[in-house]
C-alpha cells in the first residue's frame, strides 16, 4: 500500500526531531539536553515531540521495538529444516558480515554506548529492552512448542540464546571502545561466535 502524503510528512517530521535529538544526545549528553532543547532545535513545540515520542529515551533510539521484535522475527524466518540455535547463529554471523545494527556491530556504535553507560535512565531502560527481548522470545519459543506457561524450556532456551548474543556484542564493543580496527574485530569476533554457539548446540556437560 503506497505512502499517503499525511503519512509520509508524519514520518519526515518523526525521523527529523529523531536526529536532532540524537545529534543533541551524542554531542552533549542524555542527561544535560532537555526536550525543550530539542523541541527548539527541530522547529517544533513540545508538544509535537510528545505526540511523536512518548518518552525522552525514545528520542534517544526509536528503534526500541524493533530491536524487541528482533529475536522473534530470526525465529519466525528461519528455513523449515533450520533448528533456533542454527537460525541465531546464522543471524548473528551474517550481522557481522554487514556490521549490522540490529546487534550493535554498526560504525558508531561506540559513540551511542559512551551515551547510554553515562545515562542511568538509558542504563535502565536498556536493562528493560533486554528483558523484553527474551520475554518475547520465550513466549514465541512457548507458542511453537505448545508448552505451557510454567514450562522452563523456552525460557531457559530464550535467556541462552541472548546471553550469547549480547556477550559476543558487548566483546566487539569493548574492543571498539578500545579503538581497534574492525579489521581485527570482525574475525576474532567470527571465531568466538562459532565457539559459543557450539557451546550451545553441544551442551556444556563436557565443561
Amino acid at each position: 500500500m503506497a505512502e499517503g502524503l499525511r503519512e509520509r510528512k508524519k514520518r519526515e517530521t518523526r525521523e527529523r526531531i529523531s536526529d536532532i535529538a540524537t545529534g543533541l544526545f551524542l554531542a552533549r549528553g542524555f542527561d544535560n539536553v532537555t526536550v525543550a532543547e530539542v523541541a527548539q532545535a527541530a522547529d517544533v513545540s513540545v508538544n509535537t515531540v510528545f505526540n511523536y515520542f512518548s518518552t525522552k529515551e525514545d528520542l534517544f533510539a526509536d528503534r526500541y521495538d524493533l530491536v524487541v521484535d528482533l529475536p522473534q522475527q530470526v525465529l519466525r524466518e528461519r528455513g523449515p529444516e533450520e533448528g533456533v540455535v542454527r537460525a541465531f547463529r546464522r543471524d548473528y554471523l551474517g550481522a557481522i558480515e554487514t556490521r549490522d545494527w540490529r546487534y550493535g556491530l554498526n560504525a558508531g556504535n561506540d559513540a551511542f554506548s559512551r551515551v547510554i553507560n553515562d545515562s542511568p535512565a538509558l542504563t535502565a531502560r536498556l536493562r528493560d529492552v533486554h528483558l523484553q527481548r527474551e520475554q518475547g522470545l520465550a513466549r514465541a519459543l512457548a507458542g511453537e512448542l505448545g508448552t505451557g506457561p510454567d514450562d522452563l524450556v523456552p525460557r531457559v532456551a530464550a535467556a541462552q540464546i541472548l546471553a550469547v548474543t549480547r556477550i559476543l556484542s558487548e566483546r566487539a564493543l569493548a574492543m571498539m571502545l578500545a579503538g581497534e580496527p574492525w579489521e581485527r574485530i570482525g574475525p576474532l569476533l567470527t571465531a568466538q561466535a562459532h565457539q559459543a554457539f557450539d557451546l550451545l548446540e553441544n551442551g556444556l556437560g563436557e565443561l
